[in-house]
């Protein structure tokens, strides 16, 4: 049992995390021309042009966490991308009544949480890592 403990639950752990970053890499790739829109959606100038940095962050971070590769450092990273995209692309308080399901902010309150739960997760990375 403490194969378990001590091998098995760190990993899954840590899959667990990240996995959603693949996915989203391959959704820009085929998605690409609504991943430009998106980019460009916020405040931001040149947001086209950060969608391939970001997808760099989403394609290789992932797995240097999992297996251990500088992972406190690319915890950081990706929880400062996290954090970014949150409060740049999920800015649900712009909405007018977003706390109501008919508001279009409706869903970025969720997806902002997401993104914070995610930063969470990926400081105990950097805790485990022993990056502080």
């Amino acid at each position: 049992m403490d194969w378990l403990i001590n091998d098995a639950l760190p990993v899954l752990a840590r899959i667990f995390v990240v996995w959603i970053f693949p996915f989203s890499f391959l959704d820009k790739i085929i998605n690409h021309e609504a991943a430009v829109k998106q980019a460009s959606s916020s405040w931001l100038p040149g947001g086209a042009a950060l969608l391939y940095p970001a997808m760099a962050v989403e394609l290789l971070t992932p797995p240097m966490i999992v297996f251990g590769f500088h992972d406190g450092i690319a915890a950081l990273v990706l929880a400062g991308y996290c954090a970014i995209t949150a409060l740049l692309f999920h800015n649900f308080w712009t909405y007018p009544r977003f706390w109501s399901p008919e508001s279009e902010g409706y869903p970025h309150v969720w997806d902002f949480f997401k993104n914070f739960g995610l930063v969470g997760g990926l400081f105990f990375v950097m805790l485990a890592s022993g990056f502080f």
